[in-house]
């Protein structure tokens, strides 16, 4: 046999399985994390769920029934009616759009704010860095809802207004985990090779500070989703939220404080709901820092 038909058959099976390929390395490790697993699922069930509620709920969400007013839990309501005999599972299905999406615009709001500017006082250092830090000092130092309420109050009450107040309240924090992040990748060796070989700036951070800091915001931001979706709470709890009769977790939960007496289980469903789900976020938060962390630990050693 010649050289290149000896060559053609070792290379034959490489070539038949070349369609395969593996897992990403970060990937497997995030698979490998078992909670974190579980609480993807449970908040892909919860989306899911959110966004199918127009169709299977049992009924409209403000549709009452005075004829069953204060019922417990029976085959025709599995959670129960409410004080205007509007079925709970229908609202707590609606309910779950709602502070999933309160919860979003808060995130939103807060990486807009304390991300860029993060960013800024990290790299840049100096003049910056300090005023920026002087100001976000000054505003952790006040107590979170009392300045979330502060702001609703301006702005008046409402979901949009209450996750910008949220949002607003949240951004310190986020910069304070940006920035110390920022500061130790800044003296990293390939940063400065960056500078040496002469890129801009805005290439360095967006290209290589950016992609290195993803995991502690990333941990972050879970921690932050959850932490929202416990204000939104607080405030629909305070009346500063959603506006009746337009339902949230939050809400429901003060719907049954005013009907504890006499419809004790309508706190179950909308506080078990709460608690899980910031639970599931903060594991899958968990979950993707380990798994980028040890593969940024594993690349550079």
């Amino acid at each position: 046999m010649s050289a290149p038909e000896k060559e053609r058959e070792h290379t034959a099976p490489a070539a038949e399985g070349a369609p395969t390929r593996e897992r990403s390395p970060v990937l497997q490790r995030f698979l490998d994390e078992r909670a974190a697993l579980v609480a993807l699922g449970f908040l892909a069930v919860l989306v899911l769920v959110a966004l199918l509620a127009p169709w299977i709920a049992p009924s409209p969400p403000q549709a009452m029934n005075l004829d069953a007013v204060s019922s417990p839990p029976s085959a025709a309501h599995w959670l129960g009616t409410d004080e205007l005999g509007r079925d709970l599972l229908s609202r707590f299905l609606y309910g779950a759009r709602t502070s999933l999406l309160a919860a979003l615009q808060a995130v939103v709001v807060a990486l807009v704010i304390g991300l860029p500017l993060g960013l800024l006082a990290g790299y840049a250092g100096g003049f910056a860095d300090t005023v920026l830090s002087r100001v976000n000092d000054a505003v952790m130092a006040a107590p979170a809802l009392v300045l979330a309420v502060a702001v609703v109050a301006v702005l008046g009450p409402g979901l949009s207004n209450a996750m910008l107040a949220i949002g607003i309240v949240f951004a310190p924090s986020l910069f304070r985990i940006v920035r110390g992040a920022t500061l130790q990748v800044r003296g990293e060796t390939y940063i400065e090779a960056s500078r040496a070989i002469g890129c801009t700036p805005s290439r360095i951070v967006t290209r290589h500070v950016l992609l290195n800091i993803v995991p502690p915001v990333i941990a972050q931001v879970t921690i932050l989703a959850g932490v929202s979706m416990l204000a939104e709470a607080s405030l629909s709890f305070l009346g500063l939220g959603v506006r009746p009769p337009e339902p949230s977790w939050g809400s429901l939960l003060r719907d049954a404080f005013d009907n504890l007496y006499t419809a004790p289980y309508l706190v179950y469903a909308p506080g078990i709901a709460i608690g899980l789900t910031v639970l599931a976020l903060s594991q899958v938060g968990d979950g993707v820092r380990s798994a980028l962390s040890a593969g940024r630990g594993r690349s550079r050693t």
